[in-house]
């Protein structure tokens, strides 16, 4: 390196390394609202209570997570992330193995807060209630 590019210097040290977009692609498959909903960890920033799960990255408040949402930083991975991230059946086509297929792309939103995926989750629950008074007096009925 040369010593004019420290700003190079600073953004590839292992330190600021970020995850990757497999990675990332990988939590929103399988565990978003558990990341979202993480138990309070007291060593990480904002007790671990505020994660932007698209960015992969800790917060200290909701109005520093809600301004995050409206960055560019924060566009920019949404629009990443709109591809599938590249796997091994890609790389065997793109070597002649197959024909290729376009990736897909996908719809990405910003996730919801914490508000409203407690919201959500209890709207869920009254519906669910509903639905079960309405079966259980449909049962009464057909007896």
């Amino acid at each position: 390196m040369h010593s004019g590019d420290t700003h190079l210097r600073r953004r590839w040290r292992t330190r600021n390394r970020r995850r990757d977009l497999d990675e990332i692609d990988n939590d929103l498959r399988t565990k978003s609202s558990e990341l979202i909903n993480q138990p309070v960890d007291l060593d990480k920033p904002g007790f671990a209570q505020f994660y932007c799960v698209h960015c992969a990255k800790y917060f200290i408040n909701d109005t520093a997570l809600q301004s995050h949402f409206r960055t560019k930083v924060h566009k920019r991975r949404l629009k990443a992330l709109e591809t599938e991230p590249y796997s091994l059946e890609e790389s065997e086509r793109a070597a002649g193995h197959g024909s290729y297929i376009k990736p897909k792309t996908r719809q990405m939103e910003t996730q919801p807060s914490k508000e409203d995926t407690k919201a959500g989750k209890q709207i869920k629950l009254e519906e669910n209630l509903i639905d079960n008074k309405k079966s259980s007096s449909v049962q009464k009925m057909d007896t």
